[in-house]
């Protein structure tokens, strides 16, 4: 795809987790289940200085949903229930973002002043999150960074149930670094590159959080006859390319309906005054267990919503414009979803039942409904919003924040903010920087990561993308010294950071407990012949949760223990025997690697791999 021809422009702003106590009070910043109290509130927006309301707290304020927030005394206080005022900012928080500006060459403001931002989706008790402006105009490589900032990560959302949203007060108040570029990136590839050095920057300091989570990208981005779309929670920095290649073609999509709906010469009147009818005596007949079971649902009823021109267009593409439809009518009105005739017939109802309804609604042949069903006055709120994104179309794409979904999708979440959300903090005192204390500050920057990386190239064997990935995930100290005392174990410590953690993480595990302690008794265990090299995730699984326990009873547990070569063989024949069949019709060949298979379950772990590979085959030439 030609992204200079399609007039891509994108931006990013990087929230990066601080490794330290919370920034306004001195709660530890730890993630924990406990739940030691909990509380309700209902939030309102509130006007700004000049008296306007945010238009996105506004929406949300419509939704009329309630908070409910579960906390623990280990990593919250009054201040996160904003019972109590905030204290003073976290000293070593400004401290951490000012080194990072430096290191970004950003101009540092003389004074520090905190900033309320209106927030009142209940990711913040108060309403409201605190932010603060550190530098400006800095640069890396191409792109320019028009802002460095320091602000208070939201609360954790931990459910959500019609109008009540659960969320965790534990990550509230962990300070983040938030870095913000031009709209200068010029394709995803490159996104993703400038989003890489950002992020080794943050780990070069050691003083940022590592592991899922603790990293987050947001994604502006715009293409030619388009509109700044923003995009929020990217959690990873492989999916940033993959995220905007998507993006790029739903804002193609929407503008080809766009097109498309100005050649079928519809208007925004026609669609806006479209007809709504009642066709609950026609579902009734479906044989439809989605249908019957939201009909069964007390007074609900169900409406079919004409939709001018649109036959063709509600599954157009990988967008699917029906969906975003439905996530509008979902946000304003609480109803589960849509049925549009795109995808009709089907759930059960028949080319029969289509029918009917086109008729009763004087279907044309471009025409397309819509059929949602709940109790009237939801559905009042619903079809109103259905009309109205409708009629929006033919604006092409619309400004608004999506959210990133795991399939690298996004979906709806609000309209753009605009400027009425911002207005000072009044509870917590500016910041002075003085000039000699940030003299002090630049005599002791880390390493840049480019000079990181020549450095540990002509020390390691490892390949310039392994010790770039080791220098992003922040383990590069961690991994120097474990391989000056371990030197011959450099590919297995590399292999344990890049991957064997992060799978870790994947499955649950608290990577935040695999410390380097833990790591230096697993590596010394395996120098000593104790366990084989394919036990350390099994080994590292069980310390994380018992890491009060020896190396040498972790061992034990796991089942891990060296056994004698001459039972090693004994196996291999027993199960070489065992299959003697199925090796002779399939050869030597094509039947190690299933062979290999049975074997590595009884011994992985407890005896090398490649010593079980090289007794395996000989074992099987013998046969033969």
């Amino acid at each position: 795809m030609d992204y200079k021809k399609l007039g891509f422009k994108a931006g990013l702003e990087i929230h990066q987790q601080l490794d330290t106590h919370k920034l306004f009070c001195g709660c530890p910043s730890v993630i924990t289940e406990d739940i030691d109290y909990f509380f309700e509130r209902v939030l309102r927006p509130t006007q700004s200085e000049l008296g306007d309301i945010d238009k996105a707290a506004l929406l949300e304020a419509k939704r009329k949903r309630r908070f409910l927030y579960t906390a623990s005394e280990r990593s919250t206080c009054l201040v996160e229930a904003d019972e109590e005022p905030p204290h003073l900012a976290n000293r070593e928080a400004v401290d951490i973002v000012l080194t990072i500006a430096l290191m970004i060459n950003a101009r540092i403001v003389d004074e520090i002043h905190f900033m309320r931002k209106i927030v009142i989706d209940g990711s913040n008790t108060s309403g409201f999150q605190r932010t603060a402006l550190v530098a400006v105009n800095g640069r890396i490589k191409d792109v320019c960074i028009p802002t460095i900032a320091l602000e208070e990560d939201a609360a954790r959302k931990i459910k959500e149930e019609k109008n009540l949203v659960n969320y965790g007060l534990d990550r509230l108040g962990i300070p983040l670094v938030e870095v913000a570029t031009d709209a200068s990136i010029k394709n995803p590839g490159h996104a993703r590159e400038v989003a890489e050095y950002i992020g080794s920057i943050f780990q070069s300091t050691g003083r940022v959080k590592r592991g899922l989570g603790t990293i987050r990208q947001d994604l502006n981005v715009s293409i030619k006859n388009g509109a700044r779309v923003e995009i929020k929670g990217v959690q990873s920095l492989s999916a940033i390319s993959r995220v905007l290649e998507k993006e790029v073609l739903r804002q193609l999509d929407l503008i080809k309906i766009k097109e498309i709906l100005q050649e079928r010469k519809i208007t925004r009147e026609k669609i806006l005054n479209s007809k709504v009818l009642e066709i609950t005596d026609v579902l009734r007949r479906a044989d439809s267990r989605i249908v019957k079971k939201s009909l069964e649902k007390g007074d609900s009823i169900a409406l079919a919503v004409l939709l001018p021109g649109f036959r063709g267009l509600l599954k157009l593409g990988n967008s699917r414009f029906g969906k975003e439809l439905a996530t509008h009518a979902k946000i304003a009105s609480g109803i589960g979803g849509l049925i549009h005739t795109d995808e009709l017939p089907g759930y059960g109802i028949s080319e029969e039942i289509v029918e009917e309804i086109s008729k009763r609604l004087k279907l044309k042949k471009d025409d397309a409904f819509a059929i949602c069903i709940g109790k009237k006055d939801v559905l009042k709120k619903a079809v109103e919003v259905i009309k109205d994104r409708a009629a929006k179309a033919l604006d092409g794409v619309l400004e608004e924040v999506r959210r990133a979904l795991p399939d690298d999708t996004t979906e709806y979440m609000r309209p753009l903010p605009g400027a009425a959300r911002m207005y000072p903090e009044t509870d917590v005192p500016p910041i002075r920087v003085k000039k000699d204390y940030l003299d002090k500050l630049r005599k002791n920057l880390p390493e840049l990561p480019e000079k990181k990386l020549e450095r540990l190239k002509r020390r390691y064997v490892l390949n310039e993308e392994q010790i770039k990935q080791i220098l992003l995930a922040g383990y590069e100290k961690d991994f120097e010294f474990i391989v000056k005392k371990f030197p011959k174990f450099e590919n297995i410590v590399a292999r344990t950071i890049l991957n064997t953690i992060p799978e870790l993480e994947k499955e649950g595990v608290d990577a935040e407990k695999i410390n380097l302690d833990m790591l230096l008794n697993v590596f010394s265990a395996l120098k000593e012949g104790k366990f084989a090299k394919e036990g350390i995730p099994e080994l590292l699984r069980y310390l994380s949760s018992n890491p009060r326990c020896s190396i040498d009873r972790a061992i034990k547990d796991c089942g891990l223990a060296r056994i004698d070569l001459r039972e090693v063989e004994k196996l291999i024949e027993d199960i070489v025997s065992s299959r003697k069949d199925f090796i002779t019709q399939r050869g030597v060949e094509n039947s190690f690697n299933p062979i290999m298979g049975l074997v590595m379950q009884r011994l992985r772990g407890k005896v090398d791999g490649k010593l079980i590979s090289d007794i395996l085959k000989k074992k099987l030439e013998e046969l033969f």
